[in-house]
């Protein structure tokens, strides 16, 4: 690729961090710049899935910017690992692409973000989660059907599309269809309408995987369910893979048939439930990633502990948080997490207690407080001790007197000597500062005393 044109594509992903943080993934930037030919500027993504997702979610924006970059009426096009970059064609003076492939837009638009690579496991979705990895390595055999449960925004989306994106990549030749109900009622209204049931069963019993999204949507449609089941049953008994997600189990979707009750039980149903507040904490992370944020530590816990409905709303505050940082010109931390987000009502870090430092290190450690309070001096123990002490010191009002009592009645040289070595290594060894930090982390989360009543700002 000529230099003027990677520098089009540089300027174009600089715009799109400015103008459109929001739009922006880490992985546009493995995104191939091909060249500007004729006023368009292609670009490779590294797989049809990717290069969908452009299509129908990014093409105003990757447009937008490539215009103010150059200052010309540029238009983007995104080609697929297998595409050829095809010439335009002249209208009315002005360069027009070629058509694009037509993109079946009764269909959902598979996410790359929602790889399973990307869902983080928790106690509440372990089993909806292994059941979806399952069938995406052997659809028809392994649960079929696949009823996956839960309230709003908890991953059920998530699940459906990463068997899709798996399976895609593993077999571009199968045929899938990701819907949601409300897309299914609607081809089937439109196919009576005008008598072509016909093209509507053969698009949806001659493929290898149908995957619905909200089936609960099909209570008090008679002549849907009616559909439904024979298309269920043509499916089923080809061993073709069903996966369909619902926010109720099937025998409590109302108005439901009982012999549809019965088939969506044939396989397995799995629920998911609310994230705990671990899980939170680990999907704000992955969820800033995946745009390149850089989320500390205790903005995640903050984070974690004033939302605790669901994903979606997670996901809300990693946006909102963004635009405060560009609004702000400032980076992400605590202060601007409280600032764009509120606090939990009454939320304190009650002063950390000399035991709950011991209890962290010597955890971390693999060491006995009994051993810390010994007069062995073996590394094994020194450093823990030493660590404990400095950790004692920076984080509670206990005099250096009151330190050493705790560890086998230790005098105040001793604890100094054991602040300084410590700070001494922090300054010599990363590895070493960063770990302090991590334990400091630990404490403070041990000491936060949440409420989870948000107050607005």
């Amino acid at each position: 690729m000529a230099k003027p044109d990677l520098e089009i594509w540089n300027g174009v992903l600089v715009q799109l961090r400015a103008n459109h943080p929001t739009l922006c993934r880490q992985w546009f930037e493995d995104l191939e710049p091909l060249g500007l030919v004729d006023g368009m500027l292609h670009l490779r993504a590294r797989s049809n899935v990717h290069r969908d997702y452009l299509r129908r979610r990014c093409n105003d924006g990757f447009n937008e910017a490539a215009r103010d970059i150059t200052g010309h009426l540029i238009t983007v096009r995104f080609l697929g690992p297998d595409d050829a970059p095809r010439p335009t064609q002249a209208v009315n003076g002005h360069p027009r692409p070629d058509a694009e492939p037509v993109l079946r837009d009764n269909s959902l638009t598979l996410d790359p973000d929602y790889a399973f690579e990307n869902f983080v496991e928790g106690p509440g979705n372990r089993l909806a989660f292994a059941a979806a990895q399952a069938v995406a390595t052997k659809p028809g055999r392994a649960y079929n059907p696949l009823f996956i449960h839960g309230g709003v925004g908890l991953g059920k989306t998530h699940l459906l599309q990463a068997v899709c994106l798996q399976l895609a990549q593993a077999n571009s030749n199968l045929s899938m269809y990701y819907i949601s109900c409300e897309g299914f009622v609607s081809h089937f209204m439109q196919a009576v309408q005008e008598g072509q049931m016909n093209n509507f069963r053969h698009r949806f019993r001659d493929i290898d995987l149908l995957v619905i999204d909200d089936i609960q949507f099909l209570a008090t449609r008679e002549r849907t369910q009616e559909e439904f089941f024979h298309t269920f049953n043509s499916l089923y008994q080809s061993q073709k893979q069903i996966i369909l997600s619902s926010d109720a189990p099937p025998e409590q979707i109302p108005d439901l048939e009982e012999r549809l009750v019965s088939r969506f039980k044939w396989g397995l149903v799995a629920d998911i439930q609310s994230p705990c507040y671990e899980t939170r904490v680990a999907i704000i992370k992955s969820k800033a990633a995946l745009r390149g944020l850089d989320v500390p530590e205790d903005v995640a816990c903050h984070i974690a502990t004033i939302i605790d409905a669901n994903i979606r709303e997670l996901e809300g505050a990693i946006t909102k948080l963004q635009m405060q940082s560009i609004v702000d010109k400032r980076p992400i931390d605590l202060d601007l997490a409280i600032t764009a987000l509120g606090k939990a009502k009454n939320a304190t870090f009650a002063a950390p207690s000399v035991q709950t430092i011991i209890e962290i290190v010597t955890d971390y450690y693999n060491v006995r407080l009994a051993e810390l309070q010994s007069k062995r001096r073996h590394r094994s123990i020194a450093l823990p001790r030493q660590v404990c002490m400095y950790l004692a010191r920076r984080n509670t009002r206990h005099s250096l007197e009151e330190v050493g009592g705790y560890f086998g009645g230790r005098d105040h040289t001793t604890v100094m000597h054991a602040v300084k070595t410590v700070e001494a290594r922090r300054e010599q060894d990363p590895e070493f500062d960063n770990l302090l930090d991590s334990l400091e982390t630990r404490i403070r989360q041990a000491s936060f005393v949440p409420n989870q009543t948000l107050v607005t700002r």
